[in-house]
């Protein structure tokens, strides 16, 4: 293709892109994928920013201004002789390279019709208008003759208009044509005014200087009475001010009695009294009362311990003599016993008779006296057996004697306990006694709360005598108030007279005395200021006068305003002329371009619904309208938003089939606008798509693999960018 294309995008700068490079991008259909947040939004954004300006930095909008840079980047164009750049750094320093690129578009008709989004899609703002635009731009002329018409209802818009800075409007020109002839024929009278005027200027000049030398004195009058006044509210605000501090000092008196009585206290009245030395033997009292119940207490936790541990192993003895095992133990021994005392006997028996029988028989004195000694062995041992059996048991009678101790020394512990008792309550009982006796009844025999009501005492003293300290405070400052009240008395009687007011002495009559001197004061001020103020009025006037020459620049200017009314009423002539001209002209065009436009998006809407829609129109009062396949006609507000949608998108990709020599270098961007197509309608849209793309190019940014599948379908030359 021989047309201008965008082949690469070079970002220097630009939101979150620092040093960026996008492409290459071929002349036909592309598509830049990537995921969310990878930027597809911002290299739409840059484009327009490059070619039309960057937007300002104001609101809460996303500007995509960096922090610490300035917005920048350049743009590379294929041209069929060779490449441009297009590049933007700041909005004041233009567009830098070859401007002539983007010279049949303005920043509208690019929002409106090159650069798409899924929101752009759902309406497009003055139909009528750009329609006009783009189809006129080929006309051949110089420039297009809806610009051409917009150009010059602009300037009709002048000529009529009313806004101070147009200099030619016909509406200001007249209104100031009138003004001038009003001013002309006021200035004819004024020169007889101005005689009329100078004899009363020179009547003026004694009467001036009476009403000054009456209103100096006056002056002076109300000056003093002025003094005298604020004096004697500043002494009224004193006296109120002491005899309210006097009767707040009577009040704190009053309430410290009232504090000071209900902190008095019966139970401690006794206490209180007491001095320093008698409080400090009794003291000493509670110590050593403290120090005997600890030793009471101290006897009296030692008995029950030891109560406790004889107690414990007289229990563990009866526990020990009552087990079953101890006695099978014993009763297993005594058995032993028994079995040996018969058993031993008889063996040394049995053996001894047959070994003395057979020494005997054999004559051998050994085996005699062996068996002999074997016999007495077995006599002496049947004999240890029966002391052994018959002898007392001294380890039963040893249990018994321990169990008789050791509940001796529980029955003795126990009386001890008893006895550390009664000692114990006895010393609370004599220590109660001797502490009601010291005044310390509410202590109800308690060592902490007898040291506690000490304590107590000693704090109401020590309150006792600060409050005598604040009571004689408040009587000195009372005394010292009273005194300084009786002096500001004083002074206000002789300021009443100073100011002759002995009769009635309050500000009331003073305010009477001003009230009356400022009326007078009053009525000579707005005497002397109208007399001053006339005198000054015809001062100016007769010395502006001398130098005037109103009257002949008013003249000429009214004769240049009508020669510049008659210039202007020919301009606007002429462009009512032109106007009618152009508008004939486009209407001429649009009869010829139109139609073809209502018929491609026709064919393209009827592509993206699979036939559901078939047309699209406009009314006679110039809104558009669709028609579905049984010639039903609805308005686009009444489609879903998917339809609505596509409406729109087709009504865009056919007026820029049919306008593809305007803007042909600018690429159609289009960011995520099938997102709520179905699939069905999505592949019809990739088909319209894949179409325009073989008059513009076309680059579509998106994030879902299934609008890449639609759009290779479409046109397997697809070139694929990722982000």
């Amino acid at each position: 293709m021989t047309r201008p294309y965008l082949e690469h995008i070079k970002i220097t700068a630009f939101g979150a892109f620092s040093n960026k490079a996008v492409g290459p991008f071929a002349s036909g259909l592309n598509v830049v994928i990537g995921r969310n947040e990878a930027g597809k939004t911002t290299v739409a954004s840059f484009v327009g920013g490059v070619l039309f300006g960057w937007e300002e930095a104001r609101g809460v909008r996303n500007t995509y201004k960096p922090e610490n840079a300035e917005r920048s980047g350049s743009l590379f164009f294929s041209l069929p002789d060779g490449e441009a750049e297009l590049s933007r750094t700041r909005n004041a320093d233009g567009l830098q390279g070859d401007a002539s690129l983007v010279a049949d578009l303005d920043r509208e008709t690019f929002k409106t019709m090159f650069s798409l989004t899924s929101d752009e899609l759902r309406t497009l703002r003055n139909t009528t208008d750009v329609t006009a635009k783009l189809l006129t731009a080929g006309s051949g002329t110089g420039a297009s003759p809806a610009h051409a018409r917009a150009l010059v209802q602009e300037r009709l818009a002048e000529y009529t208009s009313r806004a101070s800075g147009v200099g030619h409007s016909l509406t200001n020109l007249a209104a100031r044509r009138d003004r001038l002839l009003a001013e002309l024929s006021a200035a004819s009278d004024r020169a007889e005014r101005l005689k009329r005027e100078d004899k009363e200027f020179r009547d003026l000049a004694p009467q001036r200087d009476e009403l000054l030398a009456r209103l100096d004195a006056l002056n002076s009058e109300i000056e003093a009475l002025t003094a005298h006044r604020a004096n004697a509210e500043k002494l009224d605000a004193e006296l109120e001010a002491l005899e309210e501090r006097i009767a707040e000092l009577r009040d704190e008196e009053e309430d410290l009695r009232a504090q000071r009585r209900l902190r008095e206290d019966a139970a401690l009245s006794q206490l209180i009294r007491l001095e320093a030395s008698e409080e400090r033997a009794l003291r000493d009292r509670l110590e050593a009362l403290a120090v005997d119940e600890a030793k009471c207490d101290h006897a009296v936790d030692l008995a029950q311990d030891n109560f406790s541990s004889s107690k414990a192993a007289y229990e563990a003895l009866l526990e020990t003599a009552d087990d079953p095992s101890t006695q099978g133990v014993l009763r297993r021994q005594r058995s032993v016993q028994v079995a040996l005392s018969v058993a031993l006997p008889l063996i040394f028996l049995f053996s001894g008779v047959p070994l003395f029988m057979h020494g005997r028989e054999i004559n051998s004195l050994s085996f005699t006296v062996g068996g002999v000694g074997l016999v007495v062995i077995a006599v002496i041992v049947a004999l240890a057996a029966l002391v052994m059996l018959f002898r007392p048991d001294k380890k039963a009678d040893e249990e018994e004697a321990r169990l008789r101790d050791a509940q001796w020394v529980m029955l003795q512990d126990k009386k001890k306990l008893e006895a550390c008792r009664e000692s114990r309550e006895a010393f609370r009982a004599r220590m109660r006694d001797e502490l009601d006796a010291s005044g310390l009844r509410e202590a109800q025999g308690s060592l902490r709360r007898a040291r506690t009501l000490l304590d107590e005492a000693k704090d109401a003293r020590a309150e006792a005598g600060l409050y005598r300290q604040r009571r004689q405070a408040l009587v000195s400052r009372r005394s010292s108030l009273e005194e300084s009240l009786a002096l500001a008395k004083r002074q206000r009687r002789r300021l009443f007279d100073q100011a002759g007011v002995s009769a009635e002495r309050t500000v009331e009559a003073l305010d009477a005395i001003l009230s009356q001197k400022s009326k007078q004061r009053a009525a000579l001020m707005e005497t002397s200021e109208r007399l001053n103020r006339r005198y000054g009025e015809l001062k100016q006037l007769l010395s502006r006068a001398e130098e005037e020459r109103e009257f002949d620049e008013i003249k000429l200017e009214c004769e240049q305003v009508r020669t510049r009314m008659e210039e202007s009423a020919c301009d606007y002539a002429r462009l009512l002329l032109a106007r009618r001209m152009l508008e004939a002209a486009i209407a001429a065009w649009e009869s010829k371009s139109q139609p073809e436009v209502y018929r491609q998006a026709s064919r393209l809407l009827a592509l993206m619904t699979d036939g559901r829609w078939t047309k699209v129109s406009l009314a006679v009062d110039g809104r558009l309208q669709v028609t579905d396949a049984v010639k039903t006609v609805r308005d686009p507000v009444h489609l879903s938003l998917g339809t609505c949608q596509q409406l729109y998108l087709a009504l865009r990709i056919a007026l820029l089939i049919c306008a593809d020599n305007v803007g042909r270098a600018i690429p159609i961007l289009a960011d995520d606008i099938l997102v709520n197509f179905d699939a069905q309608r999505r592949a019809g849209a990739a088909e319209a798509l894949a179409e325009l793309a073989r008059h513009r190019q076309v680059i579509l940014f998106t994030c879902h693999e299934e609008v890449v599948e639609a759009l290779r379908a479409a046109d397997p030359t697809l070139n694929e960018v990722e982000l």
